[in-house]
């Protein structure tokens, strides 16, 4: 379901590149008019600038575990060969762990493994098949 993409449940998400494009979108707009949101809160008055100030190692945690340069890279499917999508947007530290993630997939050999399983998928589809028409 859609509402598992931000709620934890799922580790990855296969989408067509135009769905996860209107997802991956929506989340990051949402994202953006919270935090401006949460902004002009803690501008509103004296106790809520004060707030901001003691809560601001908090924010400033949260900042990075959400912060979207840290988590580019994603890796696309059906080639040859290793192949990492980086958000067109990003900045040198995006662009580093997107990097990071084709260097990771590489020396993983997740392409060799999807071929892998793969193969083994279709060989199981192939028995069960031979099984159904004999």
């Amino acid at each position: 379901e859609g509402d598992d993409i931000c709620a934890g449940t799922v580790d990855v998400v296969v989408t067509d590149g135009f769905t996860g494009n209107i997802a991956l979108k929506t989340a990051e707009g949402m994202a953006s008019m919270f935090g401006n949101f949460l902004k002009d809160s803690l501008k509103r008055s004296l106790m809520s600038r004060l707030g901001a100030l003691l809560i601001t190692p908090a924010l400033s945690s949260f900042r990075q575990t959400v912060d979207p340069r840290r988590h580019n890279g994603a890796m696309l499917l059906g080639l040859n060969g290793i192949c990492v999508k980086s958000h067109g947007g990003t900045d040198a530290l995006g662009f580093a762990n997107a990097i990071q993630v084709a260097i990771g997939l590489t020396s993983h050999g997740i392409n060799e493994g999807i071929k892998e399983d793969y193969a083994h998928l279709s060989d199981t589809v192939n028995h069960s098949a031979e099984q159904v028409t004999s």
